[in-house]
């Protein structure tokens, strides 16, 4: 049970380093790998929970395989909106764009 514990506290410490480079970081890369270094830290605790509360079922390896799929169709449209916000205003600083603030 211990080692449940150790490796929930990795993945309560990458989800709130992925929490708190989203919120400080105001490069749009950097925001996006903040992002998926969250949901790779959900992806740990369902593995976890699956391993040593519910042993002989697969759901917490389905949820993490969805959402594998999910953070990579994310990404892929993340830098392409990235790419095309760069081709526009030369910067992916995000206090540089002006007109993506309300």
């Amino acid at each position: 049970m211990s080692e449940m514990k150790f490796i929930l506290a990795i993945s309560f410490a990458l989800f709130f380093i992925g929490a708190y480079g989203f919120l400080t970081r105001r490069n749009m890369i950097t925001m996006l790998m903040a992002v998926e270094l969250m949901l790779n830290a959900v992806n740990i605790n369902f593995v976890v929970f699956n391993k040593y509360l519910f042993a002989g079922k697969l759901d917490g390896l389905f949820f993490a395989v969805f959402i594998i799929t999910i953070a990579a169709a994310e990404a892929a449209v993340a830098i392409a909106i990235i790419i095309n916000l760069y081709r526009k205003f030369k910067s992916i600083d995000e206090d540089d764009i002006d007109t993506l603030r309300w």
